[in-house]
């Protein structure tokens, strides 16, 4: 019963339908409390809510029952890391490098944790000086000893990125920005961000990406602690990267704001110097899409997403199973297989396996 549970969850988390993947690992731990996995997913996806502290408490549970879960000596440094306790994220972090030194993404964890430390002190020392040289009137004071003076540290504005089967996501850390501040031009193989946010310096990006994306079916969302670039692939790849090392021809490109003004003129690498009406040319697309004989990734893909459609109960399970825990590396349709033990992460040769978190 725990298993079935454990398997729709990650299946419902796979597909991004975090609620449910939340509600299902729920009813998972109701049934048997005692597999530290279930404790780590559940921590996962309720990071992908923002429900932080809930997020901790799941991992240390499954540090509790399993002191070598290195998912979950992961997931609490993040936990800790959104609730500001950035000493005690750098701690667990440093734990968890402990258990997996080849996992690079401890290593950029903690470096985050000392870039915020960093912050904080000096607004700490800003916050002091001021105080100190302040009468109780209000009125400034002359020090008799001469004081050194102290800047604000604004933390820089930090980009990262992860995928799913269907979307890569690029992630901005920035506090406090809004809709206004925010102008984007999702392109099918360019993306360009300018942000002039009230918490941080002015930033700006432009990306010209590994692989194409359907800037119909993207989606820019907007939160109080990051800004999410979510990004429909058109194909089912796994990218290796975000952005192409190619540099062939430049485009000019207009950037179009959130409320729609248009602002200044960049150029920046592309594949295609053609402009796309896509309202005009959808409908096509789709109808071509319909009678197209597909071929290579795209033909693979095709067969996944029919072998996945037409199989039964246990073959989904399997399939959702091995390409959630191998982490896009895997794909098998024999539960009898993968149901009782946990899919490894297999890169193809030549490859490293990177898994980004926002």
């Amino acid at each position: 019963m725990a298993s079935e549970l454990f398997s729709k969850a990650n299946e419902e988390f796979v597909n991004e339908n975090y609620g449910k993947a939340l509600k299902l690992y729920t009813e998972a731990v109701e049934s048997d409390d005692s597999q530290d996995d279930v404790f780590a997913c559940r921590a996962h996806a309720y990071i992908k809510l923002q429900q932080y502290k809930e997020a901790e408490q799941d991992a240390d549970k499954a540090i509790s029952l399993n002191p070598k879960n290195v998912k979950a000596f992961f997931r609490k440094g993040i936990a800790l890391f959104h609730q500001e306790k950035y000493t005690g994220a750098k701690e667990v972090f440093s734990q968890g490098q402990k258990l997996d030194s080849e996992d690079n993404n401890f290593k950029t964890w903690i470096e985050k944790c000392d870039a915020k430390s960093s912050s904080s002190l000096a607004a700490d020392l800003a916050t002091a000086a001021s105080a100190a040289t302040a009468s109780p009137s209000g009125q400034t004071e002359t020090s008799p000893v001469p004081s050194v003076p102290v800047q604000r540290v604004t933390p820089p504005i930090r980009q990262d990125w992860y995928q799913t089967a269907t979307h890569v996501v690029v992630v901005i850390l920035v506090k406090q920005a809004k809709k206004d501040d925010l102008t984007t031009d999702i392109q099918e193989k360019c993306l360009s961000v300018k942000i002039k946010p009230p918490s941080a310096d002015n930033y700006s990006t432009t990306l010209r990406l590994a692989h194409s994306i359907d800037p119909t079916k993207s989606s820019v969302r907007v939160v109080p602690s990051k800004i999410e670039i979510k990004l429909k692939k058109n194909e089912g790849l796994q990218w290796s990267k975000l952005e192409s090392d190619d540099k062939d021809d430049t485009v000019t490109i207009k950037q179009i704001s959130t409320t729609g003004e248009e602002g200044d003129v960049h150029k920046y690498p592309s594949s295609s110097v053609h402009k796309h009406n896509w309202d005009l040319i959808e409908h096509e697309v789709e109808e071509e899409e319909k009678t197209e004989q597909k071929e290579g990734d795209a033909a693979l893909q095709n067969l996944f997403q029919k072998i996945y459609a037409d199989g039964n109960d246990e073959v989904k399970k399997a399939m959702a199973k091995s390409f959630y825990e191998s982490g896009g590396t895997v794909l098998s349709t024999n539960w009898g297989e993968v149901g009782g033990k946990k899919v490894d992460v297999k890169p193809p040769d030549g490859m490293e396996y990177r898994q980004w978190e926002s």
